[in-house]
């Protein structure tokens, strides 16, 4: 009796130590802060960094951020947006842009997964791609989250990744990365943002690894 009392008593124990590990808030810096990263990818160069509001962050939540524009000649340019969460097991995570975009006014034409061979990935990366416009304004914008060197482009995957990985590793730790490319009023104006835009994800991604932890 003494000993299967004693046996449940370490069972239990060593549950209770494995709950409470698992919910313990883990919180995992950046490997570089987004501060550090180049003004120069490819031959796109920072012309504009925008450091977002006090209650912007607050709804956001975000830990370290980086918002800047990038150029490439005189008519080509993009935005990038990252941001990144250390954990999001307290009452902070990801917004996704599908949220935020109709929020300030832009609306969604059309969204569909797109793929993108880059640099150090030997299969092509999922990446979500939404067409939005605001009046006669119209802008392609790619997004994804990340973490652990994992690229996921759906918002619901990316949730049940989440819980799978506060189970497995005890981290919640992502990121949110959004590049959005102008469409000019021209002839194929749609297709040349789309290029611009991946093109832009191509010479960044590398950067990526070298700020996320993996």
């Amino acid at each position: 009796m003494t000993a299967r009392l004693l046996t449940l008593v370490l069972v239990f124990g060593s549950a209770a130590g494995y709950v409470a590990y698992a919910m313990e808030p883990e919180r995992v810096p950046l490997r570089e802060p987004f501060s550090s990263m180049p003004t120069q990818v490819g031959r796109w160069t920072v012309t504009g960094e925008s450091q977002l509001e006090n209650k912007i962050l607050t709804v956001l939540g975000v830990d370290d951020y980086v918002n800047r524009i990038y150029r490439a000649g005189a008519s080509e340019f993009v935005s990038l947006y990252v941001g990144y969460y250390q954990t999001q097991r307290e009452g902070d995570t990801i917004h996704s842009p599908m949220n935020c975009l109709p929020g300030a006014g832009w609306i969604p034409v059309n969204t569909r997964i797109v793929r993108i061979a880059v640099p150090g990935r030997v299969e092509p990366i999922g990446v979500k791609r939404v067409l939005i416009e605001k009046g006669v304004d119209r802008r392609v914008v790619l997004y994804w989250y990340q973490s652990h060197g994992r690229v996921v482009a759906n918002e619901y995957w990316s949730k049940t990744v989440m819980v799978y990985d506060a189970v497995r590793l005890n981290r919640s730790d992502a990121a949110l990365v959004r590049v959005i490319a102008p469409v000019r009023q021209i002839k194929d104006g749609e297709a040349t943002a789309d290029a611009q835009a991946v093109e832009f994800v191509r010479a960044v991604f590398p950067q990526l690894d070298v700020h996320l932890p993996l």
